[in-house]
């Protein structure tokens, strides 16, 4: 009896083990091992993905920080792809991710990395490096003088945690701005008001989109006006819905936004464009070309963005002798309650990927943590209109003093971006984020093309109804697949999938064993009966 006792709590045992390693979909918490110290025996080559466009000053930022690095870590050597775009960079990850290519540390959006986490160990959990008392922030053995956690902007930081563990760390942060040719509206009769209201910017769009008896705009004598142009129509939805208390999404990923707060925000949407007041950048183009030109009297884009607004502007791409000379002035996005601001905060991350060599994880973790020392943050951001992602960088005297000096110059210290970038450090309290799940990005698409297919539709004097609209959610539902993600479609539980053939044989003996033991059990209980 003793051996069946023995040989029961083996299996118990070994049945909780079956059980714990059954949750072999589980694998994207598992930590990172830090060495015990940094190898340098061997040469590193390390992968960095970043995306830049036609601004040499952050490729010369990008530059400057990998020979700095590298001299710290002369084992190490970083390999920079520069992309024109992020999304780029999110379908090349998808890609590599197949063939175990991925790059080492990645510029990217958190809702990207949602979607990079559905491959097994794919991109690194961060919690256990930024903690580590040698290597973590603020680490003893670190080469440089990089941030302790509570030095990062808690709000930034936050927004970087994905089901209640850190996949990125925040680079730089932006958030949108309204930007406005001030004496267009003062020409229209219009005094700007101190918090702009979607009210205020409908009917001013509209009294610009009037045209004398020769059909030529009275605001500018042209034959072209776009009063009011949007660049990231999904930030729009998202912003709008946010600033009305409508729902969107939930934490857990289930899609909320086909609601009628939405079929009122596309009705008014469609109302205006049919009065010519209102376009966007993938139907018209780069709201700055309009605005820059004299076409437009409000542009929304980034305040990343700033660089490209203004007669002045160090970016703009047209000539000139096509650019129109106004006074530009750079104001929060509109709002349904000026009493209460919403705005949404954006910008980009950076990711570590996973890889064997943990040496070459940690070397990856340090090259990250350079990116956030005050130099690099400080170069970076007053490239366009970012601010800081740290506290330390954000107070430090050279910074300030960047900020105190707006319109010296039309380049390092222009006017407009300095402005954009206030614009962001007096409202962080305003600022909000979206939930970060795996399809997030796909929501977020779906949000900004309603908008897209609503304004090109009646621009093509289709008519915007209840029908209209209902196909309109049928359409996004099917093309973006929304009825896939979310928690009722297996969005908070991972599909663990089946379980591994040696699992299964595991189980199907441990069965056997079972029926045998009791088989046993049950003969010795009859033998040591009284006869």
């Amino acid at each position: 009896m003793k051996s069946a006792k023995r040989i029961l709590c083996a299996l118990t045992a070994l049945w909780l083990c079956v059980l714990l390693t059954g949750c072999h979909g589980a694998t994207n918490r598992v930590g990172v091992t830090v060495p015990d110290r940094l190898d340098e025996t061997k040469t590193y080559e390390l992968t960095f993905w970043a995306k830049n466009d036609t601004n040499k000053k952050q490729v010369e930022t990008y530059q400057k920080a990998i020979e700095e690095f590298q001299n710290l870590y002369p084992n190490v050597k970083v390999n920079m792809r520069l992309y024109t775009d992020y999304g780029t960079i999110y379908n090349d990850v998808i890609t590599n991710i197949a063939t175990d290519t991925t790059p080492n540390v990645c510029i990217t959006y958190p809702d990207h990395v949602a979607t990079y986490l559905t491959g097994a160990n794919v991109v690194a959990p961060l919690d256990s490096l930024m903690a580590d008392e040698r290597y973590g922030l603020g680490g003893s053995e670190l080469r440089f003088d990089g941030p302790a956690a509570e030095e990062i902007v808690p709000q930034f930081l936050g927004e970087c945690r994905i089901g209640g563990t850190t996949y990125a760390m925040p680079f730089m942060r932006s958030t949108e701005a309204l930007y406005v040719n001030a004496d267009m509206v003062e020409a229209l009769g219009y005094e700007l008001p101190e918090v702009m209201t979607w009210n205020f910017i409908w009917e001013v769009s509209e009294a610009a989109a009037r045209k004398d008896e020769n059909g030529v705009y009275a605001i500018n004598g042209q034959q072209v006006m776009i009063p009011f142009i949007y660049k990231s129509t999904d930030n729009m939805m998202i912003q709008m819905l946010r600033q009305k208390g409508a729902e969107y999404s939930t934490e857990g990923g289930d899609v909320l936004i086909f609601n009628d707060v939405t079929k009122d925000i596309l009705m008014d949407i469609a109302s205006h464009v049919s009065k010519g007041a209102f376009s966007t950048f993938k139907i018209s183009s780069y709201p700055a070309n309009f605005l820059n030109a004299g076409q437009c009297v409000f542009a929304i884009d980034s305040t990343a963005g700033a660089t490209w607004m203004g007669s002045d502007a160090p970016l703009s791409d047209l000539h000139a002798d096509q650019i129109f000379d106004f006074h530009c002035v750079c104001m929060p996005i509109p709002q349904f309650d000026p009493e209460r601001p919403q705005m949404i905060s954006q910008g980009p991350s950076m990711c570590l990927f996973s890889k064997k060599d943990p040496h070459e994880v940690l070397y990856s973790w340090l090259f990250m943590q350079y990116l956030l020392t005050d130099g690099v943050q400080i170069s970076y951001a007053e490239t366009e209109g970012y601010v800081p992602v740290t506290l330390k960088a954000q107070n430090t005297p050279e910074y300030q003093d960047y900020l105190s000096r707006a319109g010296e110059d039309n380049f390092t210290y222009y006017d407009i971006k300095i402005q954009a970038s206030r614009l962001l450090l007096e409202n962080m309290e305003n600022t909000f984020v979206t939930p970060v799940f795996n399809g997030s990005a796909s929501l977020r698409d779906a949000a900004g093309q309603m908008i897209e297919e609503v304004t090109k539709s009646t621009r093509r004097k289709k008519t915007v109804d209840d029908s209209f609209i209902d196909k309109l959610y049928s359409d996004m539902n099917a093309l973006y697949r929304l009825d896939q993600i979310g928690s009722s479609a297996g969005q908070t539980k991972a599909d663990l999938g089946p379980l591994p053939g040696t699992a299964r044989a595991l189980l199907i003996a441990l069965g056997t064993a079972w029926a045998l033991i009791i088989v046993y059990v049950v003969v010795q209980r009859r033998k040591s009966r009284p006869q």
